[in-house]
């Protein structure tokens, strides 16, 4: 590892503390914490950031660190169990090694890692940082590629009216845990784009974070004009001509910086269509570097690329008007000449319709016509997404569009309570989230009741005092007199049921359904015998008036004085917030209108806390929920509506939640509330983990994305030069197709179809001829392939294809089809071509 730079000088014997506060590892490893508490109590109960913390604590306290035998002991064992972590090969290591994986690069518009490097917005950037952990964790070579933002998201405050006010804090780059990336030949490594008449320079910085790499690019360059420098100001600020200048800067730049680097990928992961152009600069680069057109370069470069959609509705697509593109057609003008591809020929790639020169440029769409993989985020989303994407293959069945899902996980040493973590630990062992989940992990199952609930309390007790804290001090900042603040060591209580309900505010996840009867709320709340209390966090976009009039909602009724001392809305949701709350909440609600929770990820983030949930069966829950673990509220596939699922979850927390939880025996145990807490902690924890989504990962998508970037660039790319002249002849004579007759004959054995097809100037070998039915009721439908019979007499390559099928449907549920068919190729995603009978 190269010597790290901190601007200023440690004694000899602490060299080494540059390189553990630079290991974003310490942001879910704690075994270095009492280090630097020790060094620095208040500074590090302020910060939590080692980095900034070496930089901020004074000589003398170095030098008495450094004289101090203890403290060095417990150095040296830091450093001895920090390098054990980076030699293990880890999961990964001892089952792929030598395999045709060697490398991931992940590109993502956001990375949730912790509040020392915020460069995140919500729950895509903080799966996005949870996966890397995991990557780390399984040792899976992953290289992370983002931005790094001057200011990042908004900070959130809350005025003395109730409403929301965003704060953009300046973020230092000598104050995150980053270094500037140094090129091969050695000094700071730039990258550049060639915008009209001037360059863009960015900048490239590099985290760490344990065994995996993450590189940033930053665009406040000296040598960049002032609109450029701004160019990484804000996460999703400024309009959508900076959106797309941080789509090329993150998409084209990234891609260079990789290169630079040398790291050389076999695998490309789109985390959301944002980074999509990245996959054109890696197939212009491969083709530079093998004498390939661009086309034949996309072709052996597609089938490695995989693209994950968060994406619940077509609104959250990335589109870019006519005009905008336009004004930046020099750019792309220039980048596309370059390629060997004319500017209509690349804007096709990202619209619905290739030849509507007048339809938005749309990264989705570039997405998925330029990876070969792509995958929804639960299983829910998974058909979700079909009916979305359905419209870029035209007349191809819904349960056929190239969709798949690997739902997502948490990274749980990260989200677990110290005292979820020493129960886990005694139970399953330090290495537990170390390797894929296995039988190891249930062993949490046989802890006794009392420890349990021990658990609970301990967890519940300590967000009690985070909240009393948070409270006094969002009071003082509001200028609340002494006796306001002071009245707040009182709120909330220790032994009550607790409630979380903290995510985005926005419309769809339906933020304020709970105040629909709010009299019935304040019942619920302020019960003498049955006390329960609310947590609520959550910040509206800038632009999002509806979602701030909710964040007023919840402000206000907060400050009920019947309830004040029962409901505390939590300004400046961000991850430290998150942390306390799904480690101390019982209960997390959560009430988005199905089916537009991509996944959601918040409910996960209890689970190895003993937390249970409640929410409606949509993301994750719907395939998670069995009555045993948890709550639901309303029935799978019925439609949300709002006044009877507020009425469902009013009488849900009246009639089962509240009482379960307050069922007690002599000993003071609510039985039934510990059988629920277990059978969601053995069940659940470990299937929605990292370390399950991160195998899934590597095994169903990379590892068969690597091996195809090796088949298809063999032998100078033949394989690829191959399929793309395949697709040529098939989109130049697929309207040639046409079907003759088609008879049905009943059997014993089911119904024999034969029917006439005549391929004009396509070579048989080119298609599949099938035979196809849709489900209906409990029969799943069929593909069958049909045989190419015998030829017609005087037809051009007519000839009658046959099928037997094994069926009691009638007849005319059957419909033949011609289809492009290569054993090499991914159909329909690499070629959506389809020819029915009508």
């Amino acid at each position: 590892m190269r010597e790290a730079y901190l601007p200023r000088e440690l004694p000899v014997v602490l060299g080494s503390l540059t390189e553990l506060a630079l290991d974003l590892r310490w942001t879910w490893s704690h075994g270095a914490d009492e280090l630097w508490r020790r060094l620095a109590p208040s500074l590090w109960e302020q910060s939590e950031n080692p980095w900034m913390l070496l930089q901020d604590v004074d000589e003398a306290t170095l030098e008495r660190a450094a004289a101090d035998p203890d403290w060095m002991r417990r150095l040296g064992e830091v450093q001895q169990e920090r390098r054990r972590h980076l030699e293990d090969p880890g999961w990964f290591g001892r089952t792929h090694a030598g395999g045709p994986l060697r490398r991931v690069a992940y590109f993502s518009m956001e990375f949730g890692l912790g509040e020392a490097l915020p460069l995140y917005a919500g729950g895509l950037g903080v799966l996005a940082g949870d996966f890397l952990k995991g990557a780390s964790d399984l040792g899976v070579p992953v290289v992370g590629v983002g931005l790094l933002y001057q200011e990042g998201y908004f900070r959130q405050m809350i005025d003395a009216a109730g409403d929301q006010v965003e704060v953009y804090p300046f973020d230092d780059p000598l104050s995150l845990p980053v270094q500037p990336a140094l090129s091969p030949a050695g000094g700071w490594l730039h990258v550049k784009l060639e915008f009209p008449g001037r360059l863009l320079h960015l900048r490239v910085w590099q985290a760490t974070v344990g065994r995996v790499l993450l590189l940033l690019l930053d665009s406040n360059d000296p040598l960049n004009a002032p609109p450029d420098r701004g160019i990484t100001g804000k996460l999703y600020g400024g309009g959508q001509e900076v959106r797309l200048l941080q789509e090329l800067v993150l998409g084209i730049g990234g891609w260079r910086a990789v290169e630079a680097l040398g790291l050389e990928p076999e695998v490309l992961h789109l985390n959301e269509g944002h980074a999509a152009l990245a996959l054109v600069e890696r197939a212009r680069r491969y083709g530079a570097r093998h004498g390939l057109s661009f086309p034949d370069a996309l072709w052996a470069t597609r089938a490695s690329n995989v693209f994950t959609t968060h994406t619940p509705v077509p609104a959250g697509m990335d589109r870019y008007p006519v005009e905008l593109v336009r004004r930046y057609e020099p750019y792309f003008r220039t980048y596309v000449a370059a390629i060997g591809m004319t500017l209509p020929q690349m804007l096709a790639l990202g619209r619905r319709d290739p030849d509507d020169a007048e339809e938005p440029f749309n990264m989705t769409y570039l997405a998925l016509r330029g990876c070969g993989r792509t995958n929804a985020v639960s299983r829910l989303h998974e058909r979700t997404s079909r009916r979305i994407f359905q419209e870029l293959f035209p007349r191809w069945p819904e349960r056929e569009i190239p969709v798949t899902h690997v739902t997502n996980g948490v990274h749980v040493p990260t989200w677990d309570a110290p005292a979820a973590d020493r129960l886990w630990s005694a139970r399953c062992g330090t290495e537990r989230w170390r390797h894929p989940p296995d039988a190891t992990l249930e062993e949490i199952g046989g802890a006794g009741d009392e420890e349990l609930w021990r658990l609970r309390g301990e967890c519940r007790q300590a967000l009690v005092a985070y909240l009393r804290r948070r409270a006094a001090r969002q009071l003082g900042f509001r200028g609340a007199d002494a006796a306001a603040i002071e009245r707040t060591a009182t709120v909330m209580d220790a032994n009550a049921l607790t409630l979380g309900f903290a995510r985005r505010i926005t419309p769809y996840k339906r933020p304020t359904l709970l105040l629909r009867d709010r009299e019935r709320l304040v019942r619920l709340l302020t019960s003498a015998d049955r006390p329960v209390q609310l947590v609520v966090a959550g910040k509206a976009h800038p632009a999002d008036e509806v979602g701030r009039a909710m964040v007023r909602e919840w402000t206000r009724f907060a400050r009920d004085p019947r309830v004040e001392a029962r409901v505390i809305f939590v300004e400046d949701y961000d991850m430290a917030v998150a942390q306390e709350l799904v480690r101390g909440v019982d209960v997390w609600v959560n009430t988005p209108r199905p089916p537009m929770e991509a996944s959601g990820t918040s409910g996960m983030k209890v689970l190895a806390n003993g937390g249970v949930n409640l929410s409606s069966l949509d993301g994750w829950w719907a395939e998670a929920y069995e009555p045993e673990v948890g709550w639901a509220l309303g029935a799978p596939g019925e439609p949300a509506a709002d006044d009877a699922d507020a009425a469902r979850l009013y009488r849900l927390l009246e009639d089962e939640i509240v009482p379960e939880f307050f069922d007690r025996d002599e000993a003071g145990l609510p039985r039934r509330w510990i059988a629920r807490m277990r059978a969601s902690m053995v069940r659940l924890a470990p299937r929605f983990s990292t370390g399950r989504m991160v195998r899934e990962y590597v095994e169903a998508l990379y590892v068969p994305a690597a091996v195809e970037l090796g088949r298809r660039g063999a032998d100078g790319a033949a394989l690829a030069r191959e399929l793309h002249a395949w697709a040529a002849r098939l989109e130049c004579c697929w309207r040639q197709i046409h079907f003759g007759s088609c008879q049905a004959t009943a059997g014993e054995a089911g119904l024999c179809f034969a029917v006439q097809v005549f391929l004009g100037d396509i070579r048989p070998d080119d298609v599949a001829v099938e035979l196809f039915s849709d489900p209906a009721g409990d029969d799943p439908g069929v593909c069958v392939p049909m045989e190419r019979a015998a030829e017609i007499p005087g037809a051009a390559n007519g000839a009658v294809y046959r099928a037997l099928v094994a069926t009691r449907r009638p007849a005319r549920d059957f419909t033949p089809r011609v289809v492009p068919f290569h054993p090499d190729a991914l159909v329909p995603v690499e070629c959506p071509l389809i020819a029915w009978r009508e």
